[in-house]
């Protein structure tokens, strides 16, 4: 059964690693049926959640910029892929900002279920993640229907690119894509 699913990919240098494992994931999820979109942020607007909660009766924000359209694509996907390089053992900051902005969602009737992190780091260990699966499992736990369907951990990368040196975080990515 096809399934819409979006990626994210939150990176701000163009063909960042995680943007590379992103890739991977929308491959297999392509050659399994699927309809896939990819969204990057490094070309978009996306400003500061205000906390002022109208979005809780509007389900729009009220901040006019691309968030506000990602919000409403992400309200239809069955399946959201998030894509972060690590800085400082968290998630970057154009994914936090982006997920705050996501308020508008949680009164609504969201179609995601399965939701999955593809993660690159300068690090060599894989606990380097663990910062930002927390994260982004806090902002799960707010969307009573969805789960972390998967983790996939690309460590020891640094320039743009590198991640194609690490076959293995690759193939992970491509099979979850094709498991989705």
């Amino acid at each position: 059964m096809s399934k819409k699913i979006l990626i994210l990919s939150t990176s701000p240098r163009k063909g960042g690693n995680s943007d590379g494992l992103a890739d991977a994931f929308a491959e297999g999820a392509r050659e399994a049926g699927h309809q896939v979109k990819k969204i990057v942020l490094y070309d978009k607007t996306i400003g500061f959640c205000r906390g002022c909660l109208a979005c809780q009766k509007t389900q729009r924000c009220v901040i006019r910029d691309d968030a506000d359209a990602i919000a409403q694509t992400m309200r239809s996907a069955e399946v959201i892929v998030f894509a972060t390089p690590i800085y400082f053992y968290e998630m970057c900051g154009q994914m936090k900002t982006l997920l705050d902005r996501t308020n508008p969602l949680f009164p609504s009737d969201y179609a995601f279920r399965d939701i999955y992190l593809l993660a690159s780091a300068a690090d060599g260990a894989e606990s380097a993640m663990d910062g930002a699966v927390k994260g982004l499992q806090g902002w799960i736990d707010c969307f009573e229907k969805a789960r972390l369907k998967g983790v996939v951990r690309g460590v020891g990368v640094t320039g743009v690119g590198e991640i194609q040196n690490v076959p293995a975080a690759l193939k992970a990515a491509y099979d979850l894509g094709r498991q989705a």
